[in-house]
């Protein structure tokens, strides 16, 4: 008599999620496809050169994948949301000012493309050939992105602490600042990443704060400033229809 599959539990399906060999293994083919991606292309490579370069036979592969364009379409998807939703995350946190928050997003960013350049690389180029359920997955998430940096642009501008500038433009930016360390910085010393992250967030944060902004008791002549500065930013706003 024929085994029920019934007989896998949610229990034991959690446990093979979360085994510690698998997630080594998975962690591995996905080093080894980016590679030889990079190489070779995606259309030269073969789920066998993938394969091979871990050590794996090609009826292994299965196991963890299904075939290359699900591999590939994995990697697109992991480079391509997880920074949208960690920038949410910082935007949600209440207690950060609109300087904290952006300099946690800053950090935030700059410390996943330490952690991720190569597949970063890898989606940049490859953007022209990716299939177009991926590439609007892509989009997608660099408007979220964009959005959150917005916001948080936005929310200092208002409180008077960010430059009265265009939010986007800004936003922009310094999301430009960030995805450029893809191609210079090298990665390997967490230290030394972390020290990198921290002072392009320095930097971030310094190109759009007022520097009138300094917390002194402001007179009628600063006040006017001001007024001004947001009568101008409201202004903008409007006219852009954000």
């Amino acid at each position: 008599m024929t085994k029920s599959t019934s007989d896998e539990t949610p229990s034991t399906t959690r446990a093979a999620r979360t085994n510690p060999r698998r997630e080594l293994v998975e962690r591995e083919i996905m080093e080894q496809a980016t590679r030889l991606f990079a190489e070779k292309g995606l259309a030269s490579t073969t789920l066998q050169d993938i394969a091979d370069a871990t050590g794996l036979t090609r009826p292994a592969m299965y196991h963890y994948v299904k075939n290359k364009d699900e591999l590939f379409a994995r990697l697109v998807s992991e480079i391509a949301e997880e920074p949208a939703v960690l920038l949410h995350e910082i935007n949600q946190r209440t207690e950060l000012d609109p300087e904290a928050k952006i300099r946690e997003m800053a950090t935030s960013i700059a410390l996943h493309q330490t952690q991720t350049q190569d597949r970063f690389r890898l989606l940049i180029r490859s953007e022209a050939e990716l299939p177009e359920a991926l590439a609007e997955t892509y989009r997608q998430s660099r408007r979220r992105v964009l959005k959150e940096f917005t916001a948080a642009m936005n929310e200092g501008i208002a409180a008077g602490v960010f430059r009265p500038t265009n939010p986007r433009v800004a936003a922009l930016g310094i999301i430009g600042m960030l995805n450029w360390i893809a191609w210079w910085h090298r990665p390997g010393d967490s230290d030394n990443d972390r020290e990198v992250a921290q002072q392009l967030a320095d930097m971030a944060v310094n190109a759009v704060t007022d520097p009138r902004a300094d917390g002194a008791a402001p007179g009628p002549g600063r006040i006017i400033t001001q007024m001004r500065q947001q009568l101008d930013y409201l202004e903008q706003t409007l006219e852009s229809g954000d």
